[in-house]
């Protein structure tokens, strides 16, 4: 096991990313594998009982992926019961990921965004989904640079550039703040039909605050809209898959923790 240990306020507040040697998913064409591990940490401020959750990290490029799990908390101080078996149980849960992830990657890598046929940029994609603008041009970059096609990003491609803005350039805390952002790259992955339709709420809603009254406007308007619908119908039948896969990996998860 290897990983590192970030300290803040004087050591009153630790978090730790670990991962195993040989617990890995490994993607066809890349020699260095995606590591599983865990995120824990605690405080002693009242912020952070000792939680835990699945992680991993790209070794193709340092990205981290965090939130693979749901986060797991327990008291750290008083009478802390099972405290062994709480461990070996969230450890299991980690393993079972390794499992699946390689099936999500592989789904989302057939999933592509042509951009050439949307009312939006790269980077106008990771606003729309709530990122600040400076993780957003980030995110933008390194998907564009990884990308096969720079107007033809997969989904795969798009969750990694999130990723990668979030583990080397985030500015904030680690905390509630970060894990929203966590969640919302996440869903590239696994949720790829309630992102879409995320960017599709946010981008009629800037639509409607634009207030554009010229009928020229309107239906460029309604033409954006219809290219971002076109693309969630197509993605409709990837849908059933990622669900029978996640509902199969929850199960498995409730098996172990049994």
């Amino acid at each position: 096991m290897f990983g590192e240990i970030r300290r803040y306020r004087c050591g009153g507040e630790v978090h730790m990313d670990i991962m195993f040697d040989g617990l890995e998913v490994r993607l066809p064409g890349r020699s260095d594998p995606i590591t599983m591990g865990v995120t824990s940490g605690y405080d002693f401020f009242g912020e952070h009982a000792v939680y835990v959750e699945g992680f991993a990290q790209d070794g193709y490029c340092s990205n981290t992926m965090r939130s693979l799990t749901d986060k797991e908390v327990i008291k750290h101080v008083g009478d802390v019961r099972n405290f062994r078996s709480w461990w070996e149980e969230l450890l299991a849960q980690v393993e079972l990921v390794a499992d699946d992830l390689f099936e999500f990657i592989r789904d989302a890598q057939d999933i592509d965004l042509d951009f050439s046929d949307l009312p939006f940029t790269v980077t106008e994609f990771y606003s729309l989904l709530g990122f600040p603008d400076y993780l957003a041009e980030r995110a933008a970059s390194d998907a564009e640079a990884n990308a096969a096609s720079p107007v033809e990003i997969n989904m795969w491609t798009l969750h990694s550039g999130a990723t990668y803005a979030l583990t080397h350039f985030f500015q904030g805390k680690e905390g509630a703040s970060l894990d929203g952002y966590v969640r919302t790259a996440n869903d590239i992955l696994f949720n790829p039909e309630g992102t879409i339709e995320r960017v599709e709420r946010a981008y009629e809603e800037e639509l409607e605050t634009d207030g554009d009254d010229g009928s020229q406007a309107s239906l460029a308007g309604e033409r954006a809209l219809a290219s971002i619908e076109r693309i969630s119908d197509d993605l409709q039948e990837k849908v059933n898959q990622f669900e029978e896969r996640e509902d199969a990996l929850r199960e498995r998860f409730q098996d172990a923790m049994s």
